[in-house]
């Protein structure tokens, strides 16, 4: 089987290949970045104790992890553009599809991050005069992100992955990019196995640092 395997191709596709990486990259960055600004967002409101902002928030985040992520994307990519009249490309598409639906498993990750700091902090800023948002920002939000980086970078590993189904609307992730050069050069198993590497090497070296970087919080703690 492996005999019929040419894999003097790949050399010839490292350009295209080396586009799509970077896509898959960008576009993991910017979900991550704005995943975790808006989760963070949203933790905060459903902590808040405010009616309206702790309901809004709970809405949102529990939709949105109900709902498959390729769903999503297929929404988001085929309905915005009837409602605004105007057609979005696959890669914009796809930025702001992850970036909303990430929020949801972020706001989550957080929400337990800001749960793990002790209450009587909390309590310290409220006693010196701080507002729930000084003491968040100051105090508890801090702590809470040392405490859950290695949670936020595993799912940033997932998200990584998760990139792979933009495929669906046609963006040129690492997958497409590997799917493509498949066809041009006749040799689509090739291609589909060199990208498995790189998924694989990429998501591997990152787990291990994850692992590092949890013994180097437990030493801290």
């Amino acid at each position: 089987m492996f005999s019929t395997l040419d894999f003097g191709v790949i050399p010839l596709s490292l350009p295209f290949i080396w586009s799509g990486l970077l896509y898959s990259l960008k576009l993991t960055l910017t979900a991550m970045t704005g995943g975790i600004i808006l989760g963070t967002l949203l933790a905060l409101a459903r902590l808040s104790g405010g009616v309206f902002l702790a309901t809004v928030s709970t809405l949102y985040v529990n939709t949105l992890r109900s709902i498959p992520l390729l769903m999503v994307i297929l929404w988001f990519f085929f309905l915005i553009p009837i409602f605004t009249g105007a057609p979005m490309g696959a890669e914009k598409s796809a930025m702001i599809t992850f970036t909303l639906f990430e929020a949801a498993f972020f706001a989550e990750i957080m929400r337990a991050g800001i749960q793990s700091v002790s209450k009587g902090q909390i309590n310290a800023g409220y006693a010196i005069g701080m507002s729930y948002w000084q003491t968040m920002g100051h105090v508890i939000l801090p702590q809470a992100f040392r405490n859950m980086l290695p949670v936020l970078l595993t799912q940033t590993i997932i998200l990584f992955q998760d990139t792979s189904l933009v495929y669906a609307i046609g963006a040129k992730d690492l997958l497409k990019a590997a799917e493509i050069t498949g066809k041009n050069y006749n040799r689509p198993v090739e291609m589909y196995l060199f990208s498995a590497v790189l998924y694989f090497a990429i998501c591997f070296s990152l787990s291990m640092f994850v692992k590092y970087l949890n013994k180097r919080i437990a030493i801290i703690r």
